[in-house]
């Protein structure tokens, strides 16, 4: 992980490159913003390693210089689109606690960011948070929910199997519920993933919508009593343990 800064008269830009494996990441745009992502797969870890070391001695060679004071753990971490979920293009707290598959994962449903409901949230977070720098997470799962889908947020304050089997009996309230808890737990792994923090609050919420959802496919019957899900189990664990 190194990073770069040029700076003169007319600009001031920084470019930071991180490598591992067969993976190489690069992140550049004016200091103080969170600029572009771009991450290339290679074959092998030397060439990987080859094109990192060529890519810096050219930054070098235009009149870049060693950014040593780079606020990497400030940083913001955004995915590039094209390649999408990618552990270089996460905050390294969240990919040192978090380290299963599945938070990579875009097709799996019970995924933070696998379902429809989950990636469109993770994507229009890296959205709000490039135009507005006062972006709050702890609100935004009501916002997405109500403002941008137009349906009711329904917040996960009481989890029993009763107020479930309540909420399942009228179709709009329980996609209302499905939908907020999906939102919610992705936002609180977005927050993570981006910021390498989570807002208590936040995380409360996130912890309640998993359990709700697991209660939830208990009695629409998708899972068997005493037979929870793993990706479930693994989801709030590593949630709780997150400080």
């Amino acid at each position: 992980m190194e990073a770069y800064r040029f700076k003169d008269e007319k600009s001031d830009k920084f470019w930071r490159v991180e490598y591992g494996g067969c993976s190489l990441a690069v992140n550049y745009g004016k200091t103080g913003t969170t600029g572009k992502y771009q991450v290339k797969e290679f074959d092998d870890e030397g060439e990987c390693e080859k094109e990192a070391k060529k890519l810096i001695a050219s930054k070098v060679k235009k009149g870049y210089f060693a950014y040593l004071d780079f606020p990497f753990d400030e940083h913001f971490y955004f995915d590039d689109d094209e390649i999408g979920l990618h552990p270089l293009t996460s905050h390294p707290n969240f990919r040192e606690h978090f380290k299963e598959e599945l938070y990579y994962d875009c097709m799996d449903e019970e995924a933070p960011f696998g379902s429809d409901e989950g990636s469109d949230t993770l994507h229009q977070i890296y959205e709000d948070m490039r135009k507005d720098k006062s972006f709050d997470f702890v609100s935004f799962p009501k916002k997405l929910i109500e403002k941008y889908w137009d349906m009711a947020y329904i917040p996960a304050e009481s989890i029993s199997r009763e107020v479930v089997e309540q909420l399942i009996k009228n179709e709009d309230d329980e996609m209302n519920m499905i939908q907020s808890d999906m939102v919610t737990y992705a936002t609180a792994f977005a927050q993570i993933k981006i910021t390498g923090r989570i807002n208590a609050k936040l995380k409360e919420a996130a912890l309640n919508a998993i359990r709700r959802t697991e209660i939830t496919a208990y009695v629409k019957g998708w899972i068997k009593p005493g037979e929870p899900s793993e990706i479930t189990g693994i989801l709030i664990r590593d949630l709780e343990n997150f400080k």
